[in-house]
């Protein structure tokens, strides 16, 4: 298959994916016990190119690590803008099948319903995990090319909606006073409001990324040098 037979089989994926979306709230967040942060690595050894997944489990009241699981292996899928979820989902379903842990929320260090087509990693995970799913990124994705966002006000819990084409996306969301906002979207089965309430829950004043996905993106460049010392 050439790259233009696999991005029309990807769309064909991510459009029939797309109806299946739910952004309707699934748990409350005082019902939430365990929460996995979801974070990969790249790296290249000639032409090759690998990467690591690892997924941290947190206990949601007391943000302490309950199990962490890695898996690392080689990108079978070339980059194309927009279909990223084709190169990351084979080894976050591979990680995932590792845990022990069953966790109530996968949030993922990435976009959800900010995409094109609303099925960035978070959201196109949901449907092989079977469970609610956020994304949070750290950087703004510019969906549209030409469509920013309106920083939110300086404290804690401010927020700006992210409005292309007179849809809410995502998020702009400030977690600490004075510090960068991260960019919140769901991923499917839950409400934007409650992927923003949950990602303030989840952030402690260590930094302004919420724990989970900061301890899984740790955990990736450790993780990512012990694999490339092996692959050396």
């Amino acid at each position: 298959m050439d790259l233009t037979e696999m991005q029309a089989d990807f769309l064909q994926q991510q459009n029939a994916l797309r109806d299946r979306i739910e952004l309707v709230d699934t748990f409350e967040c005082s019902e939430v016990k365990l929460v996995a942060g979801v974070d990969l690595a790249y790296w290249k050894e000639g032409e090759e190119e690998y990467a690591v997944c690892c997924i941290v489990v947190i206990d949601a009241a007391t943000l302490q690590i309950v199990e962490k699981q890695h898996f690392s292996g080689r990108i079978e899928v070339p980059y194309m803008p927009g279909f990223l979820a084709f190169r990351e989902l084979p080894l976050i379903l591979k990680t995932a099948e590792m845990l022990q842990a069953s966790p109530d929320v996968f949030i993922f260090d990435g976009n959800g319903y900010l995409h094109p087509r609303h099925m960035g990693i978070a959201t196109h995970a949901s449907f092989y995990l079977h469970k609610p799913t956020i994304g949070i990124a750290k950087t703004y994705f510019r969906v549209d090319q030409k469509t920013d966002y309106t920083e939110p006000e300086q404290e804690a819990g401010s927020y700006t909606d992210i409005v292309i084409g007179g849809e809410v996306y995502g998020r702009a969301l400030r977690t600490h006073s004075d510090v960068k906002p991260i960019f919140i979207s769901v991923g499917n089965h839950v409400t934007l409001d409650t992927a923003c309430a949950l990602a303030l829950q989840l952030t402690d004043k260590e930094s302004h990324i919420p724990v989970p996905t900061r301890f899984a993106d740790l955990e990736t460049h450790v993780e990512r040098d012990a694999a490339r010392l092996k692959q050396s």
